[in-house]
């Protein structure tokens, strides 16, 4: 466990910039990601409808909540330079869709539950703060969600989530770098495997 908090502070060093914090408004950053999850995931994973239209609402949310350009640039990590401008689009259109499938079944975990938010830790990137919250599962400790939000003007994005540890942005890249590696340093390659689980069907919890 100690070694796993370690590679996620340790990929966490990697995402943020060097420099000194910018400030950041602390208030509405946490307001941000409390609306996004009270009127947002709490109501889509709460409403009596079928997968399709959860799937479809997580994708609207997540269009207008996290801004999976700057997520996708970071996960492709040094690939990202070595990518056609083509590359780049489909990766980034994948890897959208991507997310909305996974987090939509993700999240459908806390159906019948509520985030309790437990204030913010400045980051060290520019613009950026961590807004903590929990989760109680009804069996042992509440589930730890920490919400990663970048502040550009007056608009707030998330850009990372972090469940018990397990960053999304910095498991993907890991993830990713691993394959291409794998594959002779296509992107090309990435993306098909990526677009194979798109259209894969959701395994059942049972399952997992």
């Amino acid at each position: 466990m100690k070694k796993n908090i370690f590679a996620i502070f340790l990929g966490l060093a990697m995402f943020v910039s060097t420099g000194a914090r910018a400030d950041i408004n602390v208030e509405k950053a946490d307001a941000f990601v409390r609306e996004v999850t009270s009127n947002g995931i709490e109501e889509i994973i709460n409403a009596n409808v079928s997968q399709k239209v959860k799937d479809e609402r997580f994708e609207k949310l997540f269009n207008q909540a996290l801004d999976l350009d700057f997520i996708g640039q970071f996960v492709l990590g040094r690939y990202w330079r070595t990518a056609t401008p083509q590359e780049r689009k489909d990766f980034i259109q994948v890897y959208r869709e991507l997310n909305v499938k996974t987090w939509s079944a993700r999240f459908d975990e806390f159906k019948g539950k509520s985030f309790v938010f437990t204030g913010s830790t400045p980051s060290t990137s520019k613009n950026q703060i961590f807004i903590n919250s929990t989760v109680a599962m009804g069996e042992g400790e509440p589930a730890k969600v920490v919400w990663r939000v970048k502040q550009n003007g007056d608009n707030f994005k998330i850009v990372d989530i972090i469940i018990e540890n397990v960053s999304l942005a910095i498991t993907a890249r890991n993830e990713y770098t691993a394959f291409i590696k794998n594959h002779q340093g296509s992107v090309a390659a990435l993306i098909k495997d990526l677009r194979q689980k798109v259209n894969a069907p959701v395994a059942s919890k049972k399952a997992a």
